[in-house]
């Protein structure tokens, strides 16, 4: 196969320069999402994703052009965890999930990549997807309407959130070029907009805050309940990564599951989680829309990705940006999480599409069924001072009932005999 990338070595620094900061524009929407749901720091989320890429870079060998920031599945069991058990702790439970990846890459080294489809396969990860979108549903209707707390009338906050979801439903479904790839951003800045013309900007934390100050870094505590919990939200994840190798892969025409290889690009998404954790950041993962902009723009020369991950360190410094950012009205943000929740449990759904997942199997039927009521639910299991709630009880579930329940040729003998 043709070394796309030979075309790329002879690209001047700053080309590369104004491409990498092009690249963190796109992904610059979707990487601060995250830390401004959960409570985390944006400055640090800045910081960790440049870190992040690049130690993904460093276990790569730097072979593949892509760049790592903020993971949305992580966003309804941060939330929770926090709220349980405090920052410090559920930076100690993402610290944890970031090593279980670490664990399933030696695991991939020693048996090889189809263990993790045997382990997780769709008919597990879809609906625990499918969970962690469906379970942040009333979070973002709460978020749009505006909350008891919330200081702007209902009627302004459904007409920001109005604004900025349709602003990004516009942009994703009929844009072309660039902006195809930032709908964020766009339906942000248009709700912005509005909420600037309504009256409720407040600008105060751009005000009180310096211009330039090191990042608010939080450093990680243990504590067995939060890492319990966090672990097994890493399962869906781990698997999405192969999607994501996956598209790079196709993008580009290179076989990045084969070199450098799933066992050195999962251990590398690992490590820069957990690395993100230590300094108080948001779990990582790769981003479609930077693999869009790949695509658009021809730009296979990972060294462009070194200088997004350093521009992203420099942002971090910035201490104006994260004001800026904690300036955007709460319905703006939850106009844009009703698009991205639903999203997620589409992404769920279409994964047991593509799989040709037969919900008429029983077997099928039941783990589906129990997961999406467990997660929907809200169901808690408690053990002592240790629960078992959400995502996690639901990845549990779902790999426990495909390990135990009986596969399809042994139902159709039950069902030939009558049983």
């Amino acid at each position: 196969m043709t070394d796309i990338n030979l075309a790329d070595d002879g690209m001047p620094v700053w080309r590369q320069m104004l491409m990498g900061g092009q690249m963190l524009f796109v992904a610059f929407g979707a990487l601060v999402l995250v830390p401004l749901l959960t409570g985390l720091d944006p400055n640090v989320a800045f910081f960790t994703a440049g870190i992040g890429t690049l130690i993904f870079q460093l276990c790569t060998r730097r072979q593949v052009p892509i760049f790592l920031a903020s993971s949305f599945a992580f966003i309804a069991p941060i939330t929770f965890s926090v709220q349980s058990w405090g920052l410090p702790a559920t930076l100690g439970g993402m610290m944890a999930a970031g090593l279980f990846y670490v664990v399933l890459s030696f695991i991939i080294r020693l048996r090889g990549s189809g263990i993790l489809y045997r382990l997780f396969p769709p008919v597990v990860v879809g609906p625990v997807i499918m969970v962690i979108g469906l379970g942040l549903a009333s979070v973002a209707v709460d978020m749009a309407s505006g909350d008891a707390n919330s200081s702007i009338d209902p009627n302004t906050s459904l007409l920001l959130a109005g604004v900025a979801l349709v602003t990004t439903l516009a942009v994703s479904t009929m844009a072309g070029g660039i902006f195809k790839l930032i709908p964020v951003i766009c339906g942000i800045g248009a709700g912005y907009i509005a909420a600037l013309f309504t009256g409720v900007v407040d600008f105060q934390p751009v005000i009180d805050r310096p211009w330039f100050a090191v990042p608010a870094f939080t450093a990680p505590e243990f504590n067995w309940n939060a890492i319990l919990f966090m672990v097994p939200v890493a399962i869906a994840p781990a698997i999405e990564h192969i999607g994501d190798m996956l598209a790079i892969s196709s993008v580009t025409g290179k076989k990045y599951l084969e070199k450098p290889g799933l066992k050195n690009t999962l251990m590398g998404d690992g490590f820069a989680t957990s690395a993100a954790a230590m300094l108080g950041g948001p779990p990582n993962t790769t981003y479609s829309e930077v693999t869009g902009a790949v695509m658009l723009t021809k730009a296979f020369n990972p060294k462009i990705m070194t200088w997004a991950a350093i521009m992203a360190i420099a942002v971090a410094f910035i201490s104006k940006v994260g004001g800026f950012l904690a300036t955007i009205p709460t319905p703006v943000m939850g106009g844009i999480m009703m698009l991205l929740f639903g999203s997620i449990a589409v992404v769920g759904l279409s994964t047991m599409i593509k799989a040709q997942v037969d919900l008429s199997k029983p077997r099928n039927l039941v783990i589906v069924s129990v997961v999406l009521v467990f997660g929907i639910g809200n169901l808690a299991l408690s053990m002592g001072e240790f629960t078992l709630k959400g995502v996690s009880l639901c990845a549990v579930t779902a790999v426990l009932l495909n390990a135990i329940l009986p596969h399809a040729d042994r139902e159709d003998k039950f069902q030939s005999t009558g049983v």
